[in-house]
């Protein structure tokens, strides 16, 4: 049973959904303009005995809309402190695009995460979301589907102050993980929508050769994992699950 519960940090109110569960709990983690409820087809295709989390970031969805200007490793810090609050002895991150860099952020400083899948999550955003053609960004969604994102990001946008948010976004532009990925030793799963992809895509994504790290490419989808593909990536979750003890 899913319940919507809240925490205050310094800056406001971190909303989350709380589905109680077994086993290793899946921390989902969403991109910018998005919110928790973009999860929703997702979670629907895991068991009923999964646990699970899914934030609302700063700004987003039914948190709180910080006035100071704070990065993406703020993000990352909330993230980490939802994970000691609830207690968790060990988790495993699911973060779609900004999600995933979050993820990173966060795993590469707490113990406590023992896995993560990074769905379309930039390594750098300067050059991977430069990785693949033109066109590719919405994927198969449909147009209704593609206006309601469009919609929610601009509203998620609008909240901010333009000062509060460019201080956010430069951060975002200058994050950089590949350090983290050529160093880390819990499994990443880096899954990326196939469409678009080209020669030169899997150098422009600068992932690291690491044992740890498998790449899935997943046929006829684009950025919008979460949506187009729901039942593919509950998939990946279970698996990213199944070696962690």
């Amino acid at each position: 049973m899913q319940k919507i519960m809240c925490l205050k940090r310094f800056w406001g109110e971190m909303v989350f959904i709380h589905s109680l569960g077994s086993g290793v709990p899946i921390l989902f983690l969403h991109g910018t303009g998005c919110d928790a409820t973009d999860w929703k087809k997702v979670t629907k295709e895991l068991s009923d005995e999964q646990h699970y989390i899914a934030l609302d970031f700063r700004g987003h969805g039914r948190s709180s809309t910080p006035i100071e200007p704070f990065t993406i490793e703020c993000l990352a810090d909330d993230v980490i402190y939802l994970i000691y609050a609830m207690e968790l002895k060990k988790v495993v991150l699911v973060g779609h695009s900004l999600g995933g860099m979050v993820a990173m952020e966060a795993a590469e400083r707490e113990a406590r995460i023992k896995g993560l899948v990074s769905l379309e999550g930039w390594t750098s955003l300067s050059t991977s979301s430069a990785a693949f053609e033109p066109g590719r960004f919405y994927g198969s969604l449909s147009p209704i589907m593609i206006k309601e994102i469009q919609y929610k990001a601009g509203i998620t946008r609008d909240r901010f102050v333009p000062r509060v948010w460019q201080n956010f976004w430069t951060s975002v532009r200058n994050f950089d993980a590949y350090t983290f990925l050529e160093n880390t030793g819990i499994p990443v799963m880096e899954v990326f929508g196939e469409m678009g992809r080209n020669e030169s895509t899997e150098k422009k994504l600068r992932i690291p050769q690491n044992p740890n790290i498998r790449l899935n490419w997943v046929p006829n989808a684009g950025h919008y994992l979460p949506h187009e593909c729901p039942q593919e990536v509950a998939a990946i979750c279970r698996t990213s699950i199944t070696n962690i003890t």
